[in-house]
């Protein structure tokens, strides 16, 4: 994995169905039923090389070293919706990659901010030559670079998962597909259904526009270096939803308003945002924004723009 240090995500603006499915496994757990063919000459972080790309701290770097897990995380992409286009974040060395390019359903670029791995990826992955994007991701336009719909994959840096997260909504319509290796604990926030104490803003944003499972669980030690907390990796397709059934802005804002106060019943949570009269009995108002569903929040923005 590679991109950019961390930065606020306050100035990523707008953004966030079905029920989203946190089943999923623990791909330590023995029994785990995916391919046990990988290839002795694949690339992996660990092996020892002359140009052997160093993790870099400030860039988040932990690079997948269990080509197995390369393997299944490759193999969840679907095709949602006919993508043909595949765009992987921060590559590093590969380890992805390989079984990215052997996917032919697919024609598959990466973006890449370490110019230590744009050099390997340029000598390693001739098949790569053209489609290697050398910048940051959370300055890219999306739509720029493609005409067509295209899927987003990588083993996401944790000091900018959201923020990969808030870009990919301004791009929803442009992306039908994520899948995606990050923090466990962020990965079972995006997930988590109503009523979860992990269910927060991103999880209710995405979930407005995305169906979201979480797949499996991967430990710290296959990772090169080892990160001191868990992953996961999450799957997001879109949904039906184009445009929600209200004002999309007042949307967020409610949102973010109710979970900047989560402990509070969403009558006192809302107050900053000048409420109109006729909706202060309003039973939703009783509950805690943990409680509620898009549904009802999209219910609740339209009432919050009541006269």
């Amino acid at each position: 994995m590679a991109q950019r240090p961390n930065r606020s995500s306050a100035n990523r603006s707008r953004f966030g169905t079905n029920r989203p499915n946190r089943e999923g496994s623990d791909i330590n757990q023995p029994g785990t039923n995916w391919s046990d063919k990988v290839h002795p000459d694949r690339v992996t972080p660990d092996r020892v090389t002359p140009d052997r790309v160093r993790a870099k701290k400030h860039l988040g770097q932990h690079f997948l070293k269990d080509l197995r897990i390369a393997q299944r995380i490759a193999g969840l992409l679907s095709g949602h919706n006919g993508y043909q286009t595949v765009l992987e974040i921060g590559p590093g060395m590969g380890v992805l990659t390989q079984y990215l390019l052997e996917d032919n359903r697919f024609t598959t670029h990466v973006i890449e901010i370490d110019k230590e791995s744009v050099v390997y990826l340029n000598e390693h992955f001739p098949a790569l030559h053209g489609r290697i994007i050398e910048g940051d991701f959370l300055e890219t336009d999306l739509s720029t670079l493609f005409s067509e719909p295209v899927a987003i994959i990588g083993n996401f840096p944790y000091n900018i998962s959201s923020q990969i997260f808030f870009a990919v909504l301004e791009n929803r319509q442009h992306v039908p597909e994520v899948v995606c290796m990050l923090q466990k604990e962020v990965a079972q926030r995006i997930a988590s259904p109503p009523g979860n104490k992990d269910y927060g803003i991103l999880s209710v944003l995405l979930q407005a526009y995305y169906d979201i499972r979480y797949e499996f669980t991967v430990d710290a030690g296959v990772f090169q270096p080892p990160p001191k907390v868990q992953s996961g990796v999450i799957r997001l397709r879109r949904n039906g939803v184009a445009q929600l059934d209200c004002n999309e802005k007042r949307f967020v804002q409610v949102v973010k308003q109710g979970f900047n106060n989560r402990r509070k019943t969403l009558r006192n949570a809302l107050k900053p945002l000048n409420l109109p009269e006729s909706m202060l009995t309003h039973p939703l108002l009783d509950k805690r924004a943990e409680q509620l569903g898009v549904a009802e929040f999209v219910e609740l923005t339209k009432l919050s723009m009541t006269s």
